[in-house]
């Protein structure tokens, strides 16, 4: 072969063999840069993938000292349920031992009272088996406590609470009295009232000493005097002192007017420092879930969408728009309560005094919101968490009619705008 021809052949396979290498190298680098895209991809949906539905997980921030669960039953009586085991827990905190106080032995005095106001005002006054926190303490400076032992107020034959013949037994004696048939009242009226009250509940007991409430000599460090109640609404001046005009509140007591977020302020401060607090406020909220142990507002509205959307919606059933709205299995955005929020609904009784119950510490889920551990009285086996539940900060704002709490549980810059 000519020199020449043989230079070019070997030039023109080491070409070759060069054009082969790169092509080779362009493959790798190809393969290498989508490798490192779908890598890239595959990061990208890992962080906009919703995350896995892990429920709520609540962490402990505080806890207060309670007695075990009680049951109010077929009885419209929370308030002394939930009153009574402030009062054990606040004995607690002074140092005494573990007590069980008899709620009935409240519910008797006070519907005695209740029933002479109703009287007196002609039927005008409300009377039922409803009432407030303060109608425990108002027992108690009359007539101090005694144990559930002493007085567990059953009707006879019966292992649970059971009002509803009583509180219509009770109502329709008292305006056949207010009818005024005979043109006067009789003095034996009050009797007859007090004894039905003995038949259906059980006579009360005996003071040992009339000239002393027996309490206060057992237990000198707790003093009724010592308790407040705070509310929150504009149709009154903040920071005063005012009749709060709710149906439950017969005897007319007084309650202090926070701001909205003070009255918040105050009872985690409570809670951080050791003090419970009765709750007093509306579970009609469909964001009210005993069975799920939680009470919510959740920020989703979907009455309020537009177009296609709301069109989905209006198709719903009431139970799946519910099911939309409220989702009681994981913790998400709650709404943002205002001042006018909370007055709206207290006006329109969209939030009223149908139920109180007591708040014995402070849990954050796992996006870092608090909620407080609220103890209920429908029973210790009334849900899957013991017959508690935990309030959302929102929920607090918007559904809270009042709260009552030692008057040491309240800041101090606040106590001074109060004048407490």
């Amino acid at each position: 072969m000519h020199i020449k021809t043989l230079a070019i052949l070997i030039d023109y396979q080491l070409f070759n063999s060069l054009i082969k290498r790169w092509i080779m190298i362009k493959n790798i680098t190809l393969l290498l840069t989508l490798s490192g895209f779908m890598a890239c991809s595959i990061s990208v949906a890992q962080e906009t993938d919703p995350p896995v539905n892990e429920g709520f997980r609540f962490t402990t921030l505080k806890t207060i000292p309670a007695s075990p669960v009680k049951d109010q039953y077929k009885s419209g009586t929370c308030w002394s349920f939930a009153a009574t085991s402030f009062v054990e827990s606040e004995l607690l905190r002074l140092g005494y031992d573990t007590l069980d106080i008899s709620e009935m032995f409240f519910v008797n005095h006070a519907y005695r009272d209740k029933a002479n106001r109703y009287v007196r005002l002609h039927g005008s006054a409300n009377f039922g088996p409803g009432g407030q926190a303060h109608d425990v303490l108002n027992v108690v400076k009359q007539y101090g406590f005694i144990t559930e032992a002493e007085y567990p107020g059953l009707l006879k034959g019966e292992p649970k609470h059971k009002h509803g013949e009583l509180d219509a037994v009770l109502k329709a004696y008292l305006d056949a009295v207010i009818k005024n048939q005979d043109g006067k009242l009789s003095l034996v009226w009050p009797d007859a009232c007090n004894s039905l009250l003995d038949v259906y509940m059980g006579p009360l007991p005996e003071s040992p000493d009339p000239e002393k409430i027996q309490s206060e000599k057992l237990y000198p460090r707790f003093k009724p005097e010592d308790y407040v109640e705070l509310t929150s609404y504009a149709h009154h001046p903040f920071y005063t002192f005012f009749d709060l005009e709710i149906p439950d509140n017969w005897s007319h007591d007084h309650y202090f007017n926070l701001p909205a977020g003070e009255l918040y302020a105050v009872a985690e401060y409570a809670i951080k420092n050791g003090f419970s607090v009765c709750w007093d406020g509306d579970v009609s909220d469909k964001g009210f879930s005993h069975s799920n142990g939680v009470a919510i507002v959740p920020d989703k509205d979907l009455k309020a969408s537009e177009g296609t959307e709301r069109l989905l919606w209006e198709k719903l059933t009431e139970k799946e728009k519910n099911a939309e709205l409220y989702n009681f299995k994981n913790p998400g955005k709650e709404k943002e309560i205002s001042q006018e929020m909370r007055q709206e609904a207290f006006d329109n009784y969209q939030a009223s005094d149908d139920h109180l119950m007591h708040l014995t510490g402070l849990v954050s889920d796992q996006n870092g919101n608090n909620y407080f551990i609220t103890k209920n009285s429908w029973a210790a086996n009334s849900n899957s968490t013991g017959g508690y539940l935990n309030m959302s900060k929102a929920y607090f704002m918007l559904n809270t009619i009042a709260i009552m709490i030692h008057k040491d549980a309240i800041p101090d810059a606040i106590r001074r705008k109060l004048k407490i």
